[in-house]
């Protein structure tokens, strides 16, 4: 999938610097290992915490046990925002995407995932696929899949930027 538009806003980026492309972008979602998901408790309030995820099909996946306050979260609202970046100041680009987090239970496509999830993170991250979910040591575990809607991309050093994909 290709954004629709993509904007520099000049009022955070140097003066020489350029948007980015979209396929730039793509490459460092599928290659950040640690995001932070921020979603909504249900007084309102904001809940962050960090998880890994994984890039296919023109969206990041990540998974949560049923029980755990994101997922609960979810339940009521699924707009969320996930970020990645190097956590550096002067290097690096920074993701922000944002999106609605869809519950994957397709047992096929689950079993692609888990093939995704064991090939980026290693043998300590194996599921099976059983009713709609993952299964692994600690248990069931929901998949959602986030399409973007926005992102947003801090690029860091000499120049800097911010460009805005939308989708």
């Amino acid at each position: 999938m290709e954004p629709r538009s993509t904007e520099l806003d000049p009022r955070y980026s140097a003066p020489r610097a350029g948007a980015l492309p979209w396929a730039g972008a793509r490459e460092r979602l599928a290659a950040a290992e640690v995001f932070w998901l921020s979603t909504v408790r249900p007084d309102g309030r904001p809940h962050v915490t960090p998880l890994i995820a994984v890039w296919s099909g023109e969206a990041l996946h990540f998974c949560t046990g049923p029980d755990e306050r994101k997922a609960r979260n979810l339940e009521r609202n699924r707009e969320v925002v996930l970020t990645t970046g190097s956590g550096r100041l002067d290097e690096g680009l920074d993701l922000v995407l944002e999106g609605e987090a869809v519950r994957v239970t397709d047992e096929p496509r689950l079993r692609e995932l888990a093939a995704a999830w064991r090939e980026k993170y290693g043998q300590d991250w194996r599921f099976e696929v059983r009713d709609g979910a993952f299964v692994g040591d600690g248990g069931p575990a929901l998949v959602f899949a986030v399409a973007p809607r926005t992102v947003f991309g801090f690029a860091k050093g000499d120049p800097f930027g911010q460009t805005r994909w939308r989708f």
